[in-house]
């Protein structure tokens, strides 16, 4: 997992150069029907990069997104009508039935569908019009990374495609060095922390926006790895309610990188801090790390829809740490496998 973590740059670039034709023909695609709603098949890591598309093609392409019901399809037989409708299927390996299932009756029904896998001869790929390809080489660690930050890359490159934005398209060009930096710029501060809270049993990861995807990435991994309970919130949900359970030294996990919620994140860290939790800071904001008992690193550099992408890092190296600090090899998490099939 150390290595595939540190392979992700390269990954990126490699996975955003291979895969330029096929993103520009699926821009095409987009923009010559009268697509109404994008509907995104996904489970596990790849679900949550579902969510970041849910942000981002509602943001910058104006359209509906749903996340898919696949039991729908695969037990009660009642899938919905999906006319005018662009069906996105996301899976590293591309094997789940359920989410095959979701994409053949969109081809039954005359959807558009594309898929994002790293195996572009997998059933999901074969049930696609467009498949985006992983190049990540191959992913040996149970547990996703460069499969998922890959992932994050092409649907912000798709997004981009779809609306023609040179601008956008750019932005996506620097994204291998930030990674490279963030993952240079955090390694060290995890190495120095994770030993701190190898005791821990439950968490909070709290974000909003285009990141609320990487709370909810970085939960799973603690989860995954480390065995704990961690929960993540977007942070106005937070307040709603779960506020209640932050008390002295209770981990609060906080991912809040630059843009338009930055004084809204800044405020909550203010209102958790009085109740004396270990927060932890995942930010490109130096006022937002001096807020924290415990502070990680993202570089600056990228747009807010982009910073997602780099602020899942820390969080993997600090869940790698931790497990390793919990005596867990991480490589082999108890009753997990490299691809879970589900109907």
């Amino acid at each position: 997992m150390e290595r595939e973590i540190a392979e992700q740059p390269h990954a990126l670039s490699r996975t955003l150069d291979t895969s330029a034709g096929e993103l520009a023909a699926l821009g095409k695609a987009l923009r010559s029907r009268p697509i109404s709603t994008v509907m995104i098949a996904a489970r596990g890591s790849s679900d949550n990069a579902g969510v970041y598309a849910k942000y981002l093609f509602q943001a910058f392409n104006r359209v509906p997104v749903a996340m898919a019901t696949p039991s729908l399809y695969t037990f009660h037989h009642t899938p919905p009508r999906l006319k005018d409708i662009f069906v996105l299927g996301v899976s590293q390996s591309g094997q789940s039935e359920d989410i095959v299932e979701v994409m053949a009756e969109a081809r039954r029904q005359g959807a558009l569908t594309a898929s994002i896998t790293a195996d572009d001869r997998s059933p999901l790929a074969a049930q696609s019009q467009h498949v985006l390809k992983l190049e990540t080489g191959p992913e040996k660690a149970v547990a996703a990374t460069k499969t998922f930050t890959s992932s994050l890359a092409l649907i912000a490159a798709l997004s981009s495609s779809w609306q023609e934005s040179r601008d956008r398209s750019e932005a996506l060009s620097r994204l291998p060095e930030l990674a490279s930096a963030t993952l240079t710029a955090a390694g060290g501060a995890v190495a120095d922390c994770a030993p701190s809270y190898r005791h821990i049993s439950r968490c909070v990861v709290i974000s909003r926006g285009f990141s609320y995807a990487i709370a909810m990435e970085i939960a799973l991994k603690l989860k995954e790895l480390t065995y704990i309970t961690a929960e993540p919130y977007s942070s106005a949900d937070f307040q709603h309610g779960p506020m209640a359970m932050v008390e002295s030294n209770f981990p609060v996990i906080l991912v809040a990188t630059r843009g338009v919620l930055h004084d809204h994140l800044v405020e909550l860290a203010r209102q958790v801090k009085e109740k004396k939790p270990d927060l932890v800071c995942i930010s490109d904001c130096r006022d937002i790390l001096e807020l924290g008992d415990t502070r990680l690193p993202v570089s600056e550099g990228a747009p807010e829809w982009l910073s997602p992408i780099l602020a899942v890092l820390p969080g993997q190296l600090f869940a790698l740490r931790l497990s390793l600090a919990k005596g867990i090899d991480p490589d082999v998490p108890r009753g997990l496998s490299k691809v879970t099939v589900t109907r």
